[in-house]
């Protein structure tokens, strides 16, 4: 499949996008932690465009990636995407975790905003319950747990720029 690729202006860079056939795949901001650190935007309905690029861009990491925040590629949106435990991608605008269960536990996690193989230790909830908005814009309420609560907190933290 032919490859082409467009640059952007996006807060003093340029990114690159590929898009191959009907998909937009981004690249991944790394190491930049004036981007990264910045809190996201609300979403609204004319910014769930998001939503498929980072479905196309997940894709490409699918296999080493639980999940995606709209500022990993270029977007200073609150909008995140997260692989449940069946295996199946979900996406979430403007979340908000609502309460915890328990206490905290420690983990370490590895995110492709810092490169290959880097794991840094972090304190996350074995339970969760999260409010927000589906690719509609139909607010959900939903209790998530165990790898899946801990995806969505640190997707959650990157759309309050909280970089591990």
């Amino acid at each position: 499949m032919e490859i082409f690729k467009y640059l952007f202006f996006c807060k003093c860079k340029y990114v690159i996008l590929y898009k191959k056939g009907m998909d937009m795949i981004r690249k991944i901001i790394e190491n930049d932690r004036f981007l990264l650190s910045r809190i996201g935007v609300e979403a609204t309905k004319d910014d769930m465009y998001i939503v498929t690029d980072l479905l196309d861009t997940f894709k490409q990491y699918d296999l080493i990636c639980g999940g995606m925040a709209a500022n990993m590629i270029g977007e200073n949106k609150r909008i995140i995407i997260y692989k449940d435990e069946k295996d199946k991608v979900h996406e979430m605008a403007n979340p908000v975790i609502v309460k915890t269960y328990g206490k905290p536990y420690e983990t370490e996690e590895a995110c492709l905003s810092l490169g290959k193989d880097i794991y840094r230790p972090t304190k996350r909830y074995h339970k969760i319950k999260a409010e927000y908005y589906d690719r509609f814009f139909n607010k959900r309420t939903k209790n998530f747990e165990a790898l899946t609560a801990q995806i969505i907190q640190r997707e959650i933290d990157h759309c309050n720029g909280i970089m591990i």
